[in-house]
C-alpha cells in the first residue's frame, strides 16, 4: 500500500502538525500564525485520512468544508460546524504571508477545533 493510500500515514503527519500547533502556543511568546497554520494542516490531513480509510479519492485542496462534504458523501458525518471548518481553512495559505496577524484567542480556537477533528478521526480510525 502506498503511503498516500494509508490512513495511518496521513494520521501520523496530522499528529505532527497538531503537536507543532500546540507547541507554538506554549511558547513564552506564542507563534500565532504557526499555530493557526499547523492547526489547519492537522485538520486537513485527518479529514484526508478518513477519506483514504473509506477508499475515497479527493482533490488537492485545503478547503475543509469541501473535505467534510466528501466525508459526508462517504458516510462519515464530521461533527464540526461548517463555520469552524471555514475559519480553519482560511489559515491554509493566507496566514503564511505578512498581513493581518491572528490574535492569541484566534490561535487557541484554531487549535481547539483541530483537536476536535483529531479526536473524532482517531476514534474512527481506531487509533489511541
Amino acid at each position: 500500500m502506498s503511503v498516500a493510500r494509508n490512513p495511518t500515514a496521513w494520521a501520523a503527519r496530522a499528529e505532527e502538525d497538531y503537536r507543532l500547533a500546540q507547541s507554538a502556543l506554549r511558547r513564552k511568546r506564542p507563534l500565532l500564525y504557526g499555530a493557526c497554520f499547523h492547526a489547519q494542516q492537522c485538520a486537513e490531513k485527518y479529514l484526508k485520512a478518513l477519506l483514504v480509510f473509506r477508499g475515497q479519492d479527493f482533490p488537492k485542496t485545503h478547503d475543509l468544508v469541501a473535505l467534510s462534504t466528501l466525508c459526508e458523501q462517504a458516510g462519515i458525518i464530521v461533527p464540526i460546524h461548517p463555520d469552524d471548518l471555514d475559519q480553519l481553512s482560511a489559515y491554509a495559505v493566507g496566514i503564511r504571508y505578512p498581513g493581518e496577524e491572528p490574535a492569541l484567542e484566534e490561535a487557541r480556537i484554531a487549535v481547539r477545533i483541530a483537536g476536535k477533528i483529531r479526536r473524532f478521526a482517531r476514534r474512527l480510525l481506531g487509533l489511541r
